[in-house]
């Protein structure tokens, strides 16, 4: 990531929800259908990151970690504008996650991902085995 064109914020307060809601529902497969109120209430009750043009502010990446801040941490919605991947966004952005997670001390931060398991793995991220280990309880 060109950091004289891009930068990382750790604050809320700078995530634009109208782009993160756009971006998620036209270019996230696993966002399909969210509301933007869903949305909302789920960034209110996360970490938030984003990447941001340095020339006007504009937002061109998200991600948020459901976390305790402590021992467990849930890596979400990680989302880099069409326009400009393929730049190293997603790569500082994920690598500026874990460095915020190491930070907390958080002891275990998991994901699901279809198609970018090379994009975490370099940050330590791990395939989890055996999957029998995993439980889930769907809903609808």
């Amino acid at each position: 990531m060109d950091t004289d064109r891009y930068e990382f914020s750790p604050d809320p307060a700078r995530i634009d929800g109208d782009w993160v809601h756009a971006t998620l529902r036209d270019h996230a497969y696993w966002a399909e259908g969210r509301s933007r109120a869903d949305q909302d209430a789920a960034n209110a009750a996360s970490r938030c990151f984003g990447v941001y043009r340095r020339a006007d502010g504009g937002q061109v990446a998200f991600a948020r970690v459901i976390t305790d801040g402590v021992t467990f941490g849930w890596v979400a919605d990680v989302v880099v504008a069409p326009e400009v991947r393929g730049q190293g966004i997603g790569k500082a952005l994920v690598a500026a996650i874990a460095a915020q997670l190491d930070a907390l001390g958080v002891r275990r931060s998991l994901l699901i991902t279809r198609d970018a398991h090379a994009l975490y793995s370099r940050n330590g991220w791990v395939p989890v085995e055996p999957p029998e280990n995993w439980m889930l309880r769907p809903r609808g």
